[in-house]
């Protein structure tokens, strides 16, 4: 009779945990979608001149757009909105800097900096 309560207690422990680490991203802040993100074909124009710098430069738009309603919302601090602005920022520059010195932005590059947008983009649907 006694291993009825620790078993249940055991399994109400399982799953609080289990629900705890299974947080979801949010999906009503476009840069919260990962597949339609990296799915993104940004405007050539200006100082955009290749269609893989034109897709992370779209990206970062939104993803900048996102944290500041993530602020507004109050969702993110101040400096947390700081410190993933700027890094979305160091992203854009990079690309852009790549584009300058070589002509344009490699697939490779490209993979990184969406791998570097997804990480944003994870911390601040949460």
């Amino acid at each position: 009779m006694m291993r009825t309560p620790v078993l249940l207690l055991a399994l109400l422990g399982l799953f609080s945990a289990a629900g705890a680490s299974a947080q979801t991203l949010r999906r009503d802040d476009p840069g919260c979608n990962l597949a339609q993100q990296r799915n993104l074909k940004g405007e050539m124009g200006g100082a955009i001149r290749d269609p893989r710098q034109a897709h992370i430069a779209m990206r970062a738009d939104i993803l900048q757009a996102d944290i500041g309603n993530a602020r507004k919302a109050r969702r993110l601090s101040q400096a947390e909105a700081q410190k993933w602005w700027r890094r979305v920022d160091r992203v854009r520059r990079d690309s852009n800097r790549f584009v300058r010195q070589q002509g344009f932005l490699s697939a490779a590059e490209r993979a990184s900096y969406d791998r570097e947008l997804d990480m944003v983009a994870t911390a601040i649907c949460r």
